[in-house]
């Protein structure tokens, strides 16, 4: 509650503030005061010094220092006006005007103004709105009373009182009464056993025992509040000895909201305010304790008010006519023409949430009440004692009472309070997976680690906590203030990822759980190379360049022999032919979001292929073109089945099986005009003689003396018109092919036109053995770029330079148990003609290659390189410098 007053100001003007707001046995309102006379050093700011002694908090810490109460008799001069002269005094913290007669009533006004200790300097003329009687009931001995007002440390007073129109006899008695609430003079004057009635109390006085102890559990968690013993310490249970009060049905069935003074006060005197609220309340106005059952201050501090438990359904004075089945929260500050701050609201719903939660109350519902009061409050709504009447069970003061409490700017913040009471954790969804996760259909893939994004749209204030779900259960827990989480998935198969999220109320949401795939590791069936799609025919997708921006979707699984179910990656020979400007092509899963990761990066007019290596979601695989239009083909080469029917990986090499140049494995000449080198690859450099199905091969064109290309296929086959390499005159080029091993145990090299020399490499084979590894689909994810610094140094790789990349326990790879990893390497702006070699970190560096390029080309080649003993692969160049880019597409594991 808060009551009105109006400032009037040296030259006397006056400011209007609130009307009053009383309360059955209602706790009194603290205006504070300290705008013109100084509330302390740093007043408004919670680091603010206090004066010594005054704003002591002391009792906050439980040291039993007095409050001291000044009294003053005012001079009545006759005609309706009395007068306290300027004066000195000793210091004091807080006052008010009391007078004999508890029901007499001063028609004028009533104004006071104090000297403040730090300045000197008088303030404004403060009006004192007056209470009426029987605030907290018709207590023997209780006086007449206005508000009390919190002035800040002072040290002098007047005060002038004026009948109005009246002009007659003002009441006996009157005084200013001058609360020091840290003063060390002797204990003020105790209230006695007084024990009256209170007006409009039940016919029955209120139980003193209460209905249960402990009081009965809350669907809410209690907030962190600070107790009596904390802010107040034995010296106020000294100053109120009398028994608590319970409710005298046993239940809270409503929540009423208040303010109490401005806000101009620093947090760390929070506790001398409230502690001079009790002071006024009991040594000048004679109630039994302070009126309100809570407290908050303007940083969310809580405090526990009038006695008798927090836990318990105490009978507190705060909502005149209301009181008997409703609790309190008082806010500390004048919220007339300011709202009040989230800290404050958000501790206020969580006292609201626990104390209504005791009783199954929904702060957002209504309660119906009982009247204990014939009035009326302020919208004009009239009330008859011993009616009911419906309110919402979290309610303004000025809904019960004629009072503008809880302040113009606070009043329409009660849903807010409602809803946050109330409390569910709004809107809470997953907004992405990662950490190694891939878009999959309606779900993700990933080989193990996933990292959760998810949102709210509830304040972190209200959150206590957050719970990771994996398949329902709870795997981790982090603050309310979280909004990612990262963790690595066990166990093949289809997984459920979900948030809960426990509101401060202690209601719990969860959001929409998400589907994440841990795909099983794969084998490899190798295929004849055959040709999937031609945009320039019209194979398999339509006849059409690919345009800027845009893509095709080829359907892989079900057509050409590949199995309809059971695929999870192909492996594609993709070309680039004819493209119109310089532009990349990026291959991807259908049904998945496209990374930054590309595949092919061309020139205008350049005729350039990759292998390429990629998941299979829902049977079909997308190809995007960045820019101008380019026409694209693709040639199966094999395709990884989602059991072990197929075959496993053995990594080799790198080493050279073929090299026309020096009759390395085949004649030494260059293969001319539709001419085919035969190389033996079974039972020779580490090869076994049986049981290979496949091999992984780098080859490489050199020194072609026209423009032509090279299909790589099994000995003893018909070639498709698949190709591998697509190459002009005078170019190297290299790219790698995985290719089905004939039954002599050969496979085969056709060259279209001209002469051309070739190179091929090992880097491993793919056989019936079970011993062997197993692929995992991972990205395509960029782990490299020089240019950027991504993964390795940012600057570009010198002649004879090194990089090593980090590949275990990174990015989605595991930290053990990989024994090659699939990179789409690229080389862009090399300043001279060289070569990138690849290979593990720790070894020695064979003379094999895996990109082939001349200054200012750009050229891609996918490399699968066994991981080194530190989970690192090396990336050496030759000459001049170059830029380097690395995606990952998978890894073996066995």
């Amino acid at each position: 509650m808060r009551s009105g007053r109006r400032a009037r100001s040296k030259t006397g003007t006056r400011i209007r503030r609130t009307a009053i707001g009383a309360a059955l046995a209602g706790a009194t309102v603290l205006a504070f005061q300290a705008a013109a006379n100084g509330a302390g050093a740093g007043a408004g700011n919670d680091e603010g010094a206090a004066a010594p002694g005054l704003y002591s908090n002391a009792a906050a810490k439980g040291a039993a220092r007095a409050s001291e109460l000044h009294k003053l008799a005012l001079t009545d001069k006759g005609s309706g006006e009395a007068v306290l002269s300027q004066r000195s005094t000793e210091p004091f913290g807080l006052l008010g005007v009391s007078w004999t007669n508890q029901s007499a009533k001063i028609k004028g006004t009533i104004e006071a103004r104090t000297r403040s200790i730090e300045t000197g300097e008088w303030s404004d003329w403060i009006e004192l709105e007056q209470h009426p009687a029987g605030m907290d009931g018709h207590r023997a001995g209780a006086p007449g009373s206005t508000e009390p007002v919190w002035v800040g440390a002072s040290d002098g007073a007047e005060v002038r009182i004026s009948d109005g129109a009246a002009r007659g006899t003002l009441p006996a008695g009157l005084k200013l009464n001058m609360v020091d609430p840290g003063g060390a003079g002797a204990v003020a004057k105790k209230s006695g056993d007084l024990d009256a009635a209170p007006a409009a109390f039940a016919v029955e006085d209120p139980p003193t025992t209460p209905p249960s102890v402990p009081g009965p559990p809350s669907t809410a968690p209690q907030p962190k509040i600070v107790t009596r013993a904390e802010w107040g310490g034995q010296a106020i249970e000294d100053k109120t000895p009398e028994p608590p009060q319970y409710l005298p049905g046993g239940a809270i069935k409503a929540a009423f909201v208040h303010h109490t003074t401005s806000a101009d006060y620093t947090c760390a005197q929070s506790a001398t305010v409230v502690r001079s609220i009790l002071d006024y309340h009991v040594d000048v106005e004679k109630w039994r304790d302070i009126g309100y059952n809570f407290l908050v201050d303007k940083c969310g501090t809580v405090f526990e008010g009038r006695k008798g438990g927090i836990d318990q359904p105490v009978y507190g004075a705060h909502t005149y006519g209301w009181n008997a089945e409703s609790t309190s929260v008082a806010f500390l500050g004048d919220f007339t023409n300011q709202a009040a701050p989230d800290a404050a609201l958000a501790s206020a719903s969580k006292v609201i949430a626990y104390k209504l939660g005791q009783y199954g109350v929904n702060p957002a519902g209504k309660a119906t009440l009982t009247a204990g009061a014939t009035q009326t409050n302020f919208f004009g709504q009239s009330f008859t004692a011993t009616q009911t009447y419906t309110f919402d069970a979290v309610s303004g003061h000025r809904n019960g009472f004629n009072t503008q409490c809880p302040g113009n700017m606070l009043y329409p913040q009660l849903p807010t309070i409602r809803s946050y009471a109330t409390g569910s954790v709004s809107g809470l969804s997953i907004t992405s997976v990662a950490g190694g996760a891939t878009k999959a259909g309606t779900g993700y893939e990933t080989p193990g680690p996933v990292a959760l994004n998810w949102t709210t749209s509830t304040a972190n204030t209200f959150i206590d906590k957050f719970e990771l779900l994996v398949d329902g259960q709870p795997a981790a827990t982090t603050a309310g203030s979280a909004r990612s989480w990262s963790t690595t998935l066990t166990g093949y198969g289809d997984h459920t990822l979900a948030v809960r999220g426990t509101h401060t109320s202690g209601k719990v949401t969860t959001s929409p759980a998400v589907t994440v795939t841990v795909p099983g590791p794969k084998t490899f069936k190798p295929v004849a190379p055959t040709r999937l799609m031609d945009t320039r025919a019209g194979l398999g997708v339509p006849k059409a360049k690919v345009g800027p921006g845009q893509e095709v979707v080829l359907q892989v699984a079900g057509t050409n022999g590949i199995p309809a179910t059971g695929v999870g990656a192909v492996v594609l020979n993709v070309t680039a032919t004819n493209p119109t400007e310089p532009s990349f092509v990026s291959v991807y899963p259908n049904g998945t979001n496209r990374s930054s990761a590309s595949n092919l990066n061309f020139a205008a007019g350049v005729t350039i292929p990759n292998l390429v290596t990629v998941p299979v979601v829902d049977g079909k695989v997308r190809f995007y073109n960045k820019n101008g239009s380019v026409d694209l083909l693709a040639d199966i080469t094999g395709y990884y089945v989602k059991d072990t029917t197929g075959s496993t990986h053995q990594n080799l090499g790198p080493l050279r099986l073929m090299d026309t140049r020096s009759g390395l494995g085949v004649p030494k000449a260059k293969v001319g005009p539709g001419g085919v080198a035969s190389l033996q690859v079974t039972g020779v450099q580490g090869v076994p003689a049986t049981g290979v199905t496949a091999v992984v091969l780098n080859v490489t064109a050199t020194a072609p003396t026209a423009a032509s290309f090279v299909s790589v296929y099994p000995s003893g086959t018909t070639r498709a018109s698949a190709s591998n390499l697509n190459f002009l005159a005078g170019q190297t080029i290299p790219n790698l092919v995985i290719v089905p091993v004939g039954a002599d145990g050969k496979v085969n090299f056709y060259n279209k036109s001209g002469s051309v020399d070739l190179l091929a490499d090992i880097t491993g084979y793919f056989s019936a053995d079970t011993a062997g590894a197993s692929h995992i689909n991972l990205g395509p994810l960029r782990l490299m770029d020089t240019r950027s610094g991504l993964g390795v140094p940012k600057t570009k790789v010198g002649p004879d330079g090194v990089v090593s990349l980090q590949i275990t326990g990174a990015n989605g790879v595991p930290a053990s148990g990989v024994t090659a990893v699939v990179l789409n390497v690229t080389a862009t702006a090399p300043t001279a003609t060289s070569f990138v070699s690849v290979y593990p970190s720790g070894t020695t560096r064979a003379s094999a290659s895996n990109l082939n390029f001349t200054a200012g080309l750009t050229i891609p080649n996918l490399v699968v390189v066994p991981v080194g003993a530190d989970g690192k692969v090396s990336f050496y160049n030759k000459s001049g410098s170059v830029d380097l880019l690395a995606d990952v597409t998978g890894y073996f594991v066995k």
